[in-house]
């Protein structure tokens, strides 16, 4: 067994005021997304500017819509009881499905503003987000989220409050797949002008697959536990759309043609 990391998930404090790891990931996220599309913006006739925009567009869908989509999807029972809940945002709580959501929204108005393809525009998009999924769950595993289920592997590390029992280390493991090999193989996949949709498809099987085995070694969210037959989890059921439509867009790109500037 592994002991668990000492780390304050308060990364500053001054005062009244502090700065979590956990929010300094999404900061992480939004500047390596920032960074990279910068790189390839004139790919589809975008400028610097056109990436700050596209970003501001997208940070609003990720808090609105992973707020929302935890509120719906994990925290029903408490938003009905409390409905100013919702807001408490520092509370924690955020959903990936339901930020994937308030993100394509977010690129749907902006490729309408920039009269671009909306699928030529998540195919950019794509390639920029595993790195804040990435942060986001190494955010998750320094605030003690997320646990994974009890093992007996020599990595399995005691998380706090969870009785001295080692258990599986599943945030690392998705901030490995979801953020390091995601990337990876997006980036690589995307270095030259592919079918429309190919890229876009990739990320949400890809996304899918990963999210999908790790949920069998993580821990079930405490409010739901298993949903069905003991071992099915609110994530999976959530991820299972996420890889057909995957694989329907990358059959559907297949008939498509190479990308190139759609004004």
């Amino acid at each position: 067994m592994l002991p668990y990391p000492d780390i304050d998930p308060v990364a500053i404090s001054l005062g009244p005021l502090q700065v979590h790891w956990y929010g300094l990931m999404y900061v992480v996220g939004f500047v390596a997304a920032w960074w990279l599309g910068c790189r390839r913006a004139s790919r589809i006739g975008l400028t610097r500017d056109d990436i700050g925009d596209l970003l501001f567009f997208c940070a609003i869908g990720v808090v609105a819509g992973g707020r929302l989509g935890y509120a719906l999807f994990y925290g029903l029972d408490q938003w009905l009881a409390d409905p100013l809940w919702i807001v408490k945002v520092w509370d924690g709580g955020m959903s990936f499905h339901g930020g994937l959501v308030g993100v394509l929204l977010a690129a749907w108005l902006f490729a309408r503003r920039k009269q671009l393809a909306f699928f030529t525009l998540t195919d950019f998009v794509a390639p920029l987000v595993p790195i804040g999924l990435g942060a986001g769950r190494i955010g998750n595993f320094i605030n003690h989220e997320l646990p994974g289920r009890v093992t007996d592997l020599p990595w399995g590390m005691p998380f706090p409050g969870y009785a001295g029992q080692a258990r599986h280390p599943s945030s690392l493991y998705e901030a490995l797949l979801e953020g390091v090999v995601l990337f990876a193989l997006l980036w690589w996949v995307s270095a030259t002008p592919r079918r429309r949709g190919l890229v876009s498809g990739l990320f949400l099987l890809g996304y899918g697959a990963f999210r999908f085995a790790v949920e069998f070694v993580r821990q079930p969210d405490p409010q739901l536990g298993f949903i069905a037959f003991g071992w099915v989890t609110m994530g999976m059921v959530l991820t299972l759309p996420m890889i057909a439509f995957g694989l329907l867009l990358m059959a559907w790109s297949r008939r498509q043609p190479v990308d190139a500037v759609t004004r």
